[in-house]
């Protein structure tokens, strides 16, 4: 091995991707890889068996995405906080609402970047998480400003709604809103028929949604359930 070369493998900044986007992820390792200062070490489109390989790989920065299914980036977010406190995560996704931005930083994220974000900003969000610093895209943060100064005192938005969702309540909120029934998302998640049921009946009162139908709405206007 060329003098050197030793320290600069050890240099480098080893990043996870986690996004259920086959061309995504494949797209990000390419731009990556193509850096001498940093090396992707692995990734994954199934949120529950990244967990299982991040705890092994312990990366410094990952990149994780918010819609994927049976399990959201928000809510792998906190796993993943309490199994390598030290990894950074940038949160890479479409979504740039405040409800999504306000959700990702208290459960630890240190960045959030849209996917529709220059190349180059992805580079700054992993340098700076990396060396410390927390990292919000300009184009995330101009969402962000405009959405609190539009806030208004009147009837509570389906998006805050959303915000007051337990990790679990998502999964069946996701789950219903693909049309699984009861049983089926009693069976899915290893939960009691009754449940499943009560969930269902918590989701419906909280999101003031009388079917699964008015769920499924819900989800796709939200970005949680694509078309």
């Amino acid at each position: 091995m060329p003098a050197g070369q030793s320290n600069d493998m050890e240099s480098r900044i080893r990043v996870y991707i986690v996004d259920d986007q086959a061309i995504i992820r494949a797209a990000l390792r390419s731009f990556l890889s193509a850096r001498s200062d940093m090396e992707v070490i692995g990734s994954s489109g199934d949120p529950r068996a990244a967990l299982a390989e991040i705890e092994k790989l312990r990366p410094d920065v990952l990149l994780l995405d918010i819609t994927m299914p049976g399990l959201s980036g928000l809510d792998l977010l906190p796993m993943i906080r309490k199994s390598v406190p030290r990894s950074k995560v940038v949160m890479l996704t479409h979504h740039e609402g405040e409800t999504f931005v306000e959700q990702a930083l208290k459960n630890g994220a240190e960045g959030y970047l849209s996917k529709d974000s220059d190349p180059a900003e992805l580079v700054l969000a992993i340098l700076a998480v990396q060396r410390g610093d927390p990292f919000i895209s300009p184009r995330v943060a101009s969402a962000l400003v405009g959405g609190l100064r539009g806030r208004t005192g009147g009837r509570e938005t389906a998006s805050c709604r959303l915000g007051t969702l337990t990790p679990r309540e998502r999964e069946v909120f996701q789950l219903l809103a693909l049309g699984k029934s009861n049983k089926e998302v009693a069976s899915a998640l290893g939960m009691r028929l009754g449940t499943a049921k009560k969930h269902r009946e918590n989701l419906q009162r909280k999101l003031e949604c009388g079917s699964a139908a008015e769920l499924a709405r819900v989800a796709i206007r939200e970005g949680l359930l694509q078309t």
